[in-house]
This record gives C-alpha cells, sequence and structure tokens, in this order.
C-alpha cells in the first residue's frame, strides 16, 4: 500500500492542470472555463480526502504495532 501515499500528489497535479485549463478558457469566447474549474475544486477536494485518509492509515498501522 506504499502507492497510497504517492497517489495523492496525483491529484494536486490534475487540480493545477485543469485550473490553468480554466484560466486559458477564460479568455475565450466559444468555450465555458467552469467546468474545468470544478474538475480542479473536486481534484483538490480528493487531494486532502486522500492526504487524510493516508494518515489515518499510518496512525492505524502505528497503534497496531505498539
Amino acid at each position: 500500500m506504499v502507492y497510497l501515499k504517492y497517489i495523492q500528489y496525483f491529484y494536486l497535479v490534475a487540480a493545477v492542470l485543469f485550473a490553468v485549463d480554466g484560466f486559458m478558457q477564460l479568455n475565450s469566447t466559444e468555450r465555458s472555463p467552469w467546468l474545468s474549474f470544478f474538475f480542479a475544486a473536486i481534484a483538490l477536494f480528493m487531494f486532502f480526502f486522500r492526504r487524510r485518509f493516508a494518515k489515518k492509515y499510518e496512525d492505524q498501522n502505528k497503534n497496531r504495532q505498539q
């Protein structure tokens, strides 16, 4: 389960990419940027959620070892 420790950063990278895409679409008249901003917000939420979950999992494993 080592990958759970690092997969959370994928969500952070995705949030940055969606936010950049949204800001680039702000100047465009043919596309709406709100869907990109929505995905950026969801990815940011998932980053913090997975981070908290990983910390809980790590603390639980420490308590079992003691």
